[in-house]
Formats: C-alpha cells, structure tokens, sequence
C-alpha cells in the first residue's frame, strides 16, 4: 500500500524521495484480493482486468458497479466514503475495480479519492496471462494454487493462465514439493548471485516475502523465525542483511526498533543503521533513532 510502497521503491531505486509513490509513472488501485496497490501505470490492466470474474453472475456485479459509479462521478472525483454512499453500495464499490476503470489515490487514515478512467483495450484472458508471468517472476517457484489465491480470482482461472504460459515454464523440485518457473528464469533460479545490498529494510507486504502457506519455507526455513515474521496481525517489516531475512523491524514515528534472529557482526549492524537513516520518510528525515531489540533465539 502507499505508505509502504515508498519503502519498497527505496529497497530497489537510489534516490527514492517521500513523494516518489505520487509519481506519474505509478497508479493505486484495489489489487488482487481488494487490498490497495501502487502498481506501474502500465500495468494497471494486468492488476484489474486480470481478475474480472469468469462466471456470469460475478461479471455482471461487476459491470453494473462500474456503470453505476461512472455514471454518478461524471468525470468528478470523490472520496470513497461519498461515492459509495451515494451509491448504497459500501464496500461493494470496490467490485467495479475488476473492470480496469476504476484508481484511486490513499489520503492516510482518510477516505481514499476515487475516479473513473477508460477501459484498458486487452482483454481479461491475455491480461491475467500476464499478470501469472508477472507473478512467477516475483515469486516463483510456485503453484496455479498460490497464484490463485493471491490474485484471488478462481481455480478454473488460475490454471488457465498456467496452461496458457504451459511453454514458457519449466518445472522443478523444491524441499516443499514440485513447483514451476518460467523458463527465462532459469539462469537466475540456478546461479547464487551476490547480493547487492548490504542492508535493507522491507516493509510490512513487501512483494520480496509476501507468500503463504507452505510457500514461506522457502524463504524462511525455521518455523520460529516465520512465526515471527507472519504474524496473525499486523505484520512487522522485514529485515535484509547480505540477501538474507535475519530479523523483523517496527517504526513508532522516528524510532526504528530492530530485533535480529542471529548476532550481526558489527560491519552489518552499522550497514543497518545506515539503511535505516536513510529511509525517506517525510516527518523523520534525518532524525531516524536506531533502537536494538534483543536478539531473539530460534
């Protein structure tokens, strides 16, 4: 989501500014499963369209929803809580998101804007393709199940897109059972590559380990440590020393507290506090305070 999305940004991009996830180049919208996204504008479709619902009924709320709130924002644009009042919809409002006509723009604790624009011209098929090889490259390997599930679409959808990419995948085995990837992928899956990053600190949802089910083995493989890092509620965020997850972190303002799983050599702890300073949050530049949290035991 936006507050955390300028997070993520930084992990990847020198030069992230608190502003950056206003940039043109980016759009929010509700994405898979309704939760809130900042996506690249080009991929708008691909995280709306993708998920209009195959059955009859599903596409038909869908539509309606869609009808209904261009017709009444005529061009306008509005808080949520107006728009979906007006139209008795509630939280029903976000259905009319699956047709690609709907974005919005998260206002923090407050309701967010939203307004309609022109229908993307791919169609639902050739987007959700896309967007299961967009999937797959993030967060191979995996399964037509696990796609399913995130995009929260349905299984006849989610196999159907594995079957259409059938050619560019290449199966594997994984201590969690047999997986796909795509087959450009490959190189990368086989070879280590160094990281290039002695630190980092990802947000809660960050699409490095946002992953469910048995999926999380992979990146964590100690069920403590996962125990610590998915929590039941809010997630903490993730910290990342030399391409490794090694601890979770929390932000009260400007205090970061960081708890590690192992003892980080000194080298690594000033590579933290490095990143943790640097993070662009608006109403702490520059006064980030560190706190260590003691070390927890797996």
């Amino acid at each position: 989501m936006p507050r955390a999305a300028v997070l993520s940004i930084h992990a990847r991009v020198a030069e992230t500014e608190p502003s950056t996830w206003e940039d043109d180049s980016l759009v929010q919208l509700w994405g898979p499963r309704f939760n809130t996204y900042v996506v690249a504008a080009q991929d708008h479709a691909l995280f709306s369209l993708a998920r209009l619902p195959d059955d009859a009924r599903g596409r038909r709320v869908a539509e309606e929803m869609a009808r209904r709130l261009n017709e009444h924002l005529d061009g306008r644009r509005m808080t949520y809580r107006e728009a979906a009042g007006a139209l008795g919809g509630g939280n029903a409002i976000r259905y009319a998101t699956a047709t690609g006509t709907v974005v919005i723009r998260w206002e923090g604790a407050r309701a967010p804007i939203v307004w309609t624009v022109p229908r993307p011209t791919i169609e639902p098929a050739d987007a959700r393709l896309e967007l299961a090889r967009h999937y797959l490259h993030i967060f191979g390997p995996t399964t037509p199940e696990a796609f399913t599930k995130w995009a929260g679409i349905s299984s006849r959808q989610g196999s159907s897109a594995f079957e259409g990419l059938r050619e560019s995948l290449t199966p594997v085995r994984t201590p969690i059972g047999d997986r796909w990837i795509l087959a450009s992928d490959e190189e990368a899956v086989r070879h280590d590559r160094p990281s290039t990053a002695a630190a980092r600190l990802l947000p809660s949802g960050d699409a490095y380990w946002l992953l469910q089910g048995a999926d999380r083995e992979l990146l964590v493989p100690d069920a403590k440590e996962r125990a610590r890092l998915w929590t039941p509620r809010v997630w903490p965020g993730a910290l990342l020393v030399d391409g490794e997850i090694v601890g979770t972190w929390r932000r009260v303002l400007a205090k970061v507290s960081i708890e590690t799983w192992r003892r980080l050599s000194r080298a690594e702890r000033a590579a933290v506090e490095v990143e943790a300073t640097s993070l662009p949050l608006p109403a702490a530049a520059g006064q980030i305070d560190v706190r260590w949290e003691p070390s927890a035991s797996s």
